[in-house]
């Protein structure tokens, strides 16, 4: 039993902070000062989680999820189900990093609708390129256009598999057909990573041209993307 003249016990954390506070701010200052360039995309990531895990030294996670992953990228486009699958990442975390890949491809769409599509390729590819590149399964996606080439919609059609996606030629058109839509950039991703059109792609993109053609209806591109970089068939003059 202590006497009244012994000094209260004081628990070390209670007065200290735990040694990662400091690390935080010094990146929270560079970030600040320097910009995000200035941070490597581990770095980049553990301010994502900061806020996530306020109570934990985050930085051995965010290499770890660099390591398995490879980039800034392709964690924020990880699957939910992988990045589940990472020891210490709970739904807090993963939350988090699934709003910086959401704000991005809003940010990216946005800039899109703002100018004409065909006046403004970087952002078309910078788009799909966001919205698809790190996807785990091939997706269909068309962006439709009106007579001034503006963008009326931009909608997924078809998800599939790994390395397949069924698309229907006739679908496509009458879909573009109910949204007035004069001219279409046709998107898919190569989840493998190189953008490479296939003969199968190719072949897909020759029958839906020949069905929207006579219906006044123009197939400007077809646009594969991957996390390797992309590819056109127009520049490619496949088409």
């Amino acid at each position: 039993m202590s006497s009244k003249s012994d000094p209260p016990t004081v628990r070390p954390d209670a007065t200290e902070a735990p040694h990662y506070h400091g690390h935080r701010e010094r990146l929270r200052d560079r970030f600040r000062q320097a910009g995000a360039d200035a941070l490597s995309d581990y770095e980049l990531l553990e301010m994502v989680l900061f806020r996530a895990l306020p109570r934990r030294d985050v930085k051995p996670l965010a290499k770890m999820l660099i390591g398995k992953f490879g980039s800034f990228a392709e964690v924020v486009h990880a699957p939910e189900l992988r990045l589940k699958e990472t020891s210490g990442l709970g739904d807090s975390a993963i939350t988090e990093i699934k709003l910086i890949a959401a704000a991005a491809s809003r940010i990216a769409k946005g800039e899109l609708k703002q100018k004409a599509v065909l006046s403004s390729w970087t952002a078309v590819i910078d788009y799909c390129r966001t919205a698809m590149a790190f996807a785990d399964k091939e997706q269909f996606r068309i962006l439709f256009l009106d007579k001034r080439n503006q963008l009326i919609a931009d909608e997924v059609q078809q998800i599939g598999t790994v390395d397949h996606t069924p698309v229907y030629p006739r679908e496509v058109v009458k879909r573009a057909l109910e949204l007035s839509a004069t001219a279409i950039v046709l998107v898919h991703n190569h989840p493998s990573g190189d953008p490479t059109p296939s003969k199968a792609d190719i072949q897909m993109t020759q029958s839906i041209m020949s069905i929207s053609g006579p219906l006044g209806i123009s197939v400007h591109d077809h646009i594969i993307v991957g996390k390797n970089g992309h590819a056109s068939m127009k520049a490619l003059r496949l088409i």
